[in-house]
């Protein structure tokens, strides 16, 4: 692994650390601890729709919201018992109708859009935003209004088996227990109760799990295809790409309604999710969120925009809680000079959730100067083993013996790394003896570069 990826996998690690131990404790339920992965995934799938359009094509999308509000608005119209419009479908239809009208509009506002040039599409597409919101505000007759949608069912109601699973399972209580050493510490452990709402919120951690699979294999291989490609060149020279004689505009119209639609996937996850959805849940706020999810992960990563879900749920919800386990003052004395001091300590911690766009500015700052292509940007995920075969970089033995083993699938054959150095080298012999012993001076570098490779 790279530094950058031990670094990710060991901060992912200290935090799943962390709130098992709030689990164990008891300072975290375990209905809530599956609430919060159900977040994550929620976030990545976004991440992902919005790194379709940014990280491959450089389209600025600042619609976020309102395509996530058409997948969750879609869903609870047709499944949510105080649905002004219909209610009581199967959840699988309004997942259809969700990600058909995303799929429409991203249509009906790219015609006209794509075709215009950074700024004016992300004005464009921010406006659209508002459009969106003020809409599901407003027509109370089509959307309730402010009230929102309430009753909508889980994700798997209407399945067979699945629909009574959190019915049917047992209830599990665990006895507290003390441990430590006595005399010095001691701590409490356990003491809760896996109840009917841990299994629903097993459910749900399921289904986002198989989006997320599913999602993250089908842009994986686009990512590599010549149609990834295509996309990669137009975020790079848009004019390139046209010269070459691609369509630019269908490519970008493809990419656009290929994010939007996923974008819309975890609108209707959070619906089912959260059983309730509301015009708040359209704020830009959270359009941004998703931005600096992408832009921390790095812009094209699929694996950078999954680290970038996790660590925006990681500031949205661990700053709920860390106001409450700061003391109100300052433990120490300051003169009287210094007051502003303690009152600003006390005015945040009384107020550390609203702090939390704070800590994401800083983050993005820190980002900029020392990442600016991201935690995990997406070269490692362009390169094929092929081309990474004969680099001197990390991960080129893995990488030459996933090229062996590709070659033996196609031929049936077996070989090692050596004989391909050695069928290089006899190309060489080949050429020196057809020009008359004397070999010229690139035969020379080849046979140079070909011994530079067993180093």
């Amino acid at each position: 692994m790279t530094r950058a990826e031990k670094g990710v996998a060991g901060f992912v690690v200290t935090l799943m650390a962390l709130l098992f131990y709030g689990l164990i404790t008891g300072g975290l339920g375990p209905a809530y601890f599956l609430y919060l992965v159900g977040l994550v995934g929620m976030y990545i799938l976004l991440s992902f729709g919005l790194n379709v359009q940014w990280g491959y094509t450089g389209l600025i999308n600042f619609s976020v919201a309102a395509f996530f509000g058409l997948g969750a608005y879609g869903t609870a119209l047709l499944t949510a018992d105080s649905s002004p419009l219909a209610g009581g479908f199967n959840p699988l239809v309004g997942l259809v109708l969700g990600l058909v009208l995303a799929a429409v509009l991203a249509v009906i506002i790219g015609i006209p859009t794509l075709r215009l040039r950074t700024d004016y599409l992300a004005i464009a597409s921010l406006g659209l935003a508002e459009v969106v919101r003020l809409l599901m505000l407003n027509e109370r007759w089509l959307t309730n209004g402010s009230a929102g949608l309430r009753g909508i069912p889980g994700f798997f109601e209407g399945w067979p088996f699945l629909a009574t699973f959190p019915q049917t399972m047992p209830g599990l209580r665990f006895q507290q227990l003390e441990v430590g050493i006595p005399g010095i510490f001691t701590v409490r452990i356990l003491g809760f109760t896996i109840g009917q709402s841990f299994w629903q919120a097993l459910l749900n951690v399921f289904v986002v799990a198989v989006f997320v699979g599913v999602v993250y294999l089908l842009l994986r291989h686009v990512h590599q295809s010549p149609w990834g490609r295509v996309l990669r060149t137009i975020r790079s020279d848009d004019d390139l790409a046209e010269a070459l004689g691609k369509n630019t505009y269908a490519f970008k119209m493809q990419s656009f309604v290929l994010g939007s639609v996923i974008m819309a996937l975890a609108g209707v996850f959070y619906a089912h999710l959260n059983l309730f959805v509301s015009p708040g849940d359209l704020e830009p706020i959270n359009t941004f969120y998703v931005w600096i999810a992408v832009i921390l992960g790095g812009s094209g990563s699929n694996r950078g925009a999954m680290f970038g879900g996790f660590v925006i749920i990681a500031i949205q919800e661990g700053t709920r809680f860390l106001g409450g386990a700061l003391p109100d003052t300052l433990p120490v004395d300051l003169p009287a000079l210094l007051g502003v001091i303690e009152s600003t300590y006390a005015t945040i911690v009384g107020n550390f959730a609203s702090t939390r766009l704070l800590a994401v500015g800083v983050i993005i700052i820190l980002v900029m100067r020392w990442r600016p292509e991201g935690v995990l940007p997406p070269q490692r995920e362009l390169i094929w083993p092929s081309a990474l075969a004969d680099a001197d970089v990390p991960g080129r033995e893995a990488a030459r013996e996933a090229k062996v083993t590709d070659n033996n699938n196609e031929t049936g054959s077996v070989h090692d790394p050596e004989s391909l150095d050695d069928a290089s080298d006899d190309v060489t012999e080949d050429a020196t003896d057809d020009s008359g012993g004397d070999a010229p001076s690139s035969g020379d570098d080849v046979q140079a570069n070909g011994g530079g490779r067993d180093e």
